[in-house]
């Protein structure tokens, strides 16, 4: 018999998508003038001249048979090993390349690691606000996921509320940071009191308990924000990056999970993530762009222009009376909806009231849109 749980995820659809595609059919009928769409985060600036170099030197120097053939499942040994060079050199732990693994971007590393390590009925844990796709991962492989507060208004960790969520049955914590759909970047003290309580924590449950760090937006901050290394403070922590956001290569999809040498449990969990890709088909990620994607590791598109979207609706939705939170990364604004139905509502992030906006659009998307946000604003206010 077909597994109904999936049937019903698979009926639910994605209202991200679902919305766009709404947006797409509109601006058929009204004019694309018309219409502002806000909701995929998919990036609009080009990707880095890096990438082009890279790969008109491949294609010009590297005979088609060897360019286009299979990768190894889990990427090239060459490329597995320039990333780990280049995470010791950036943040001082001394990775191997055979602690990389090559992938569909992370949203491969979550499925696969939540898969490892939910599969004894285990529960994961995130902090809301949140991707909405972490809990279908953590209902379909384990016992589901539980969602705990962060402090109202900055959504920064709440160590306390954060004590009260977690169980014996925590297995593992999905941490994003530059968050989606927030755009909040967490602060270094509260993730090192989280890695002090999670300590404690172990020691109290007899087993370990993984953070698993999704940083798709790692390289998109603005204003010289630090983002945590999580490895650096938490040794039980699985790195996870894409080049989809930092190098606007979205639909390439590479990235890759590295787990750091002194990970409890190392060679279970890295041998039953390979197993785990291999039956899920996500394997041989793309020979010509996971060989391009390693050499603009660090490199970013230019960054300025979301950053000057961001000052743009933010500074003028805060002078509307709008309520956002203040992003300090990715391309992402979640305000206050005065309404309860949104766009992209934050009911699907574990945080209803609030609406996700993606500023990664033209600049005259959101000048065109503006009027539209003021005319809302002035509408509600009456109605109040």
């Amino acid at each position: 018999m077909i597994d109904q749980q999936l049937v019903k995820w698979g009926k639910s659809g994605n209202i991200i998508r679902e919305i766009a595609e709404y947006c797409d059919e509109q601006a058929k009928i009204v004019g694309e003038d018309h219409v502002y769409n806000f909701t995929i985060g998919s990036p609009s600036i080009d990707p880095p001249a890096r990438v082009f170099e890279v790969m008109n030197k491949l294609m010009s120097s590297v005979p088609p048979a060897r360019l286009h053939t299979y990768a190894p499942a889990i990427g090239f040994p060459e490329v597995r090993e320039k990333a780990a060079e280049y995470l010791e050199k950036t943040f001082g732990i001394p990775y191997r390349k055979q602690d990389v693994i090559i992938t569909c971007g992370t949203s491969t590393c979550l499925a696969a690691l939540t898969k490892v390590l939910l599969s004894g009925g285990g529960r994961a844990m995130t902090f809301t606000p949140y991707f909405m796709d972490y809990k279908y991962y953590a209902e379909a492989y384990g016992s589901g996921l539980t969602e705990c507060p962060t402090t109202p208004d900055t959504f920064q960790l709440d160590l306390e509320a954060a004590e009260k969520a977690l169980t014996s049955d925590t297995m593992m914590i999905i941490i994003n940071s530059p968050n989606n759909p927030s755009g909040v970047v967490l602060k270094r003290e509260g993730l090192e009191e989280l890695a002090r309580l999670l300590y404690k924590k172990q020691a109290e449950y007899g087993h370990p308990i993984y953070i698993v760090a999704d940083e798709p937006y790692r390289d998109l901050v603005y204003d010289g924000q630090e983002v945590v290394f999580l490895p650096s403070i938490y040794k039980n922590t699985i790195y996870c990056y894409s080049f989809s956001k930092s190098i606007s290569l979205p639909g390439e999809r590479v990235g890759f999970m590295a787990f750091t040498p002194e990970l409890d449990d190392y060679f279970d969990i890295y041998s039953a993530a390979i197993a785990v890709i291999r039956a899920f088909g996500y394997i041989c990620v793309s020979s010509m762009w996971q060989r391009i994607c390693i050499e603009c590791l660090g490199e970013t598109s230019d960054i300025s222009i979301y950053k000057g979207n961001r000052d743009l609706l933010y500074g003028s939705l805060t002078e509307m009376g709008y309520q956002c939170v203040y992003p300090d990364g990715a391309f992402y604004l979640f305000m206050k909806t005065p309404e309860p139905d949104a766009m992209v509502p934050g009911d699907s992030f574990g945080t209803p009231g609030y609406v996700r906006i993606a500023y990664c659009v033209s600049r005259e998307v959101i000048e065109r849109a503006l009027p539209v946000f003021r005319k809302l604003a002035e509408e509600y206010r009456i109605a109040r």
